[in-house]
């Protein structure tokens, strides 16, 4: 098999293994959360994603060997107050889920400031260059209805979390949360075609390609 061709081969792979584990991890999370009896297993699914980012982070580091060694003395840290995490693990899952909301719609609102270029306007920048004055304010509009959306589901998560049975909760932010965030980019997709002219609609491919871009530091200045 050809260099470039073998490359190829294992980036497809590497990209399904990833997208096998977050198919699976939201129905594996929701097992463990609603576990009636909880144990270190569901504890370990819980911290999971934490640890697994802790070592990307430590692997891309200049100082690989000891940030390594942090994090094995981390997981040995981890283990020692098993008992403790096994208790209060559901915590854990609600940081994830309630933290991530809130911090996107900071990272929008923030944005959304005088003399600041609304994210979603920044990803149509890359993709069209100039907007047209109705593209930028559809774009403004559009930021909005994403910090609403995180702070919706920020705020639903917190109530659910404290006020219904955990298994309630764990639905709501396990299984539902990839299926309400494609209804959302289904919502504004509708929106878009309805709203905006041909010449200033951006399809899916085009929007992953400027996010792409963004997050390799492509994105236009923000005033």
């Amino acid at each position: 098999m050809k260099p470039g061709l073998t490359a190829k081969v294992l980036r497809g792979l590497r990209w399904t293994a990833i997208a096998a584990v977050c198919a699976a991890y939201p129905f594996l999370a929701h097992l463990a959360s609603a576990d009636p009896h909880p144990d270190l297993l569901d504890a370990a699914v819980a911290i999971a994603p934490l640890i697994a980012l802790a070592l990307v982070l430590a692997w891309r580091s200049p100082q690989r060997p000891w940030m390594l060694l942090l994090c094995l003395a981390g997981c040995a840290l981890l283990y020692a107050v098993s008992d403790w995490l096994v208790l209060h693990y559901n915590w854990v899952f609600l940081l994830q889920h309630a933290g991530m909301q809130a911090l996107l719609g900071l990272a929008f609102a923030r944005t959304l400031r005088a003399g600041q270029q609304p994210m979603v306007s920044r990803f149509a920048a890359i993709i069209h260059g100039s907007l047209s004055p109705a593209l930028a304010r559809y774009t403004r509009q559009v930021t909005w209805a994403w910090t609403l959306y995180f702070a919706v589901m920020t705020t639903l998560s917190l109530l659910l979390f404290w006020l219904a049975p955990v298994s309630v909760w764990s639905a709501f932010a396990n299984l539902l949360n990839l299926p309400l965030l494609v209804v959302m980019f289904s919502a504004e997709y509708a929106a878009r075609l309805v709203l905006l002219a041909p010449s200033d609609r951006a399809g899916p491919l085009e929007a992953i390609r400027a996010y792409r871009q963004a997050s390799a530091g492509g994105l236009p200045p923000s005033s």
